[in-house]
């Protein structure tokens, strides 16, 4: 393997799915914002949103589909691309509407 494909190697422990789903992170009860859900594995997500966005380090990520809400802690950021890790299991997300 080459020092450049070295470099670009994964760190992931499970596989990545590309995805395209509706998501929306949850901040505090009352602040939501909208995102796309790009990637998605057993162990986190990638998430993108409609422009730059200054993400606190922990908050919950709801997926639309099939209405669950995760846990998660911010791993990176780049522009309006935020890399996210799950850090405990899915819910069911409350019956009110986000």
């Amino acid at each position: 393997m080459g020092l450049k494909a070295a470099a670009m190697e994964e760190h992931r422990v499970s596989t990545r799915r590309r995805t395209l789903k509706e998501g929306k992170a949850i901040l505090t009860d009352s602040t939501v914002m909208d995102c796309r859900i790009r990637d998605l594995s057993e162990g986190g997500a990638r998430l993108e949103f409609g422009g730059l966005t200054n993400l606190p380090k922990d908050f919950r990520l709801l997926i639309v589909s099939s209405n669950t809400v995760f846990p998660v802690s911010l791993a990176w950021q780049r522009g309006q691309e935020v890399g996210v890790y799950f850090t405990g299991s899915e819910e069911a997300a409350p019956a009110r509407k986000v």
